[in-house]
């Protein structure tokens, strides 16, 4: 502790400030002329003592008068209390006399109303404690989409406008390139690395009903992105690749590429030699996922991984499924297809994936038909939200008014 002479100035001046304020005799005290006097001629350790002595007799009285205080407003709040329970009580007791006929018949109406609660929650229980299988799916077809989602309004032979960076529609029956934009053009392709990622997988075939772990390795640590397969769930390889093509799961292909025969670096070796030979000559593959930007392709290349990928059934039925739950460690999850379209009733879709990372932008690729024909479509780098969706439909229409 700091005791030189500005530490006694500061201290004392405090104790005589409260002192005298809460203690009378102090206060007399230091209103006598000579107080002063005396003060200035104490040694500096007389003064300490002086000071201690200022410092009890000054701080001794606070209890007393906080104990004063109290006991007035201890007081002062039983006045108020005794005040109004006059009053209340008369209320209560003029209540009790008009509240007399509908008490007795809420005590007719309870057995009833206890009766309805308890069955009530034991339907409650017995749905929840029900154990469905671990993968129920189903194709569903919803209301067509609003049109503001896109449509094409303009007379046969013009441009159908799209918002797209990079486009492609391709006749898979005579291999005729309806429309392009920016056809050529090398661009990261996200999710849309799935369909190959599928490809590879059954290619090797492996059983479809063996299962695995979602594991740490499988957790996205490039881009961070969140996914509802916690560490620790198990599934097969069918219901791996549900979720990895509906949903675009990414813990779910990556899964898949993990336990490919040598693990992720035979399964991309695999992937990079199907884009060859079907020849992509200007993709590349780096993981099974797409979150990786370094998995890069042309809209014509896409074009020749999505026909491939339509004479897979099992890519057809998972690609194209609208909805499924799935029972995760206990809890029941609902699962939808990232693309919209699939549950339109104008749309007759064989293949579908949607894919956005940042540098890619919204992605999406289909097989599907248009007046009876198959067609591929390519939508690249898409801004917004829907602009994918909505050029699809864009698309469509100016195919069907030009091609009728």
């Amino acid at each position: 502790m700091d005791f030189r002479p500005g530490f006694f100035l500061k201290t004392g001046a405090f104790a005589l400030k409260y002192g005298y304020c809460l203690n009378p005799v102090l206060r007399a005290i230091l209103q006598s002329p000579s107080c002063g006097v005396r003060m200035v001629l104490l040694k500096r350790s007389e003064f300490f003592r002086v000071l201690l002595v200022l410092l009890a007799g000054g701080f001794l009285t606070l209890p007393v008068q906080a104990a004063n205080n109290k006991d007035a407003d201890n007081k002062s709040a039983k006045n108020a209390t005794s005040a109004k329970a006059a009053p209340a009580a008369k209320n209560a007791k003029s209540a009790k006399k008009s509240a007399k006929p509908v008490k007795s018949q809420a005590l007719k109406e309870t057995p009833k109303t206890l009766a309805a609660q308890k069955a009530a929650k034991e339907k409650v229980v017995t749905a929840t404690s029900a154990k469905p299988s671990r993968l129920l799916a189903s194709k569903k077809r919803r209301d067509n989409p609003p049109d503001h989602w896109g449509e094409w309004n303009g007379p046969a032979g013009t441009s159908p406008g799209l918002h797209s960076h990079a486009a492609l529609l391709i006749d898979m029956q005579n291999g005729e390139a309806l429309y392009q934009k920016n056809a050529s053009q090398i661009v990261p392709i996200a999710s849309i690395t799935k369909l190959m990622t599928a490809m590879v997988m059954l290619d090797a075939h492996l059983p479809m009903n063996e299962e695995f772990y979602i594991t740490d390795d499988d957790v996205d640590t490039l881009k961070g992105s969140r996914s509802r397969l916690a560490v620790g769930t198990q599934l097969t390889r069918q219901e791996a690749l549900l979720l990895a093509l509906m949903s675009s799961e990414n813990r779910a292909a990556h899964a898949l590429g993990r336990n490919y025969p040598g693990g992720i670096p035979a399964f991309v070796a695999a992937m990079n030699r199907k884009a060859q030979e079907l020849g992509m000559t200007n993709s590349r593959f780096l993981d099974p996922t797409g979150l990786n930007s370094g998995n890069v392709s042309t809209a014509r290349d896409l074009a020749k991984m999505v026909a491939a990928a339509s004479k897979y059934a099992p890519i057809r039925e998972a690609s194209t499924t609208s909805d499924a739950k799935f029972d995760v460690r206990g809890r029941i999850q609902e699962y939808r297809n990232t693309n919209p379209l699939v549950r339109s009733d104008d749309w007759d879709i064989g293949v579908t994936k949607t894919g956005f990372i940042r540098e890619a932008g919204k992605c999406l690729v289909m097989q599907a038909k248009v007046n009876n024909r198959p067609m591929v479509f390519v939508l690249l780098d898409s801004e917004g939200s829907m602009t994918r969706v909505g050029d699809a439909n864009r698309l469509k229409k100016w195919a069907e008014a030009t091609r009728s």
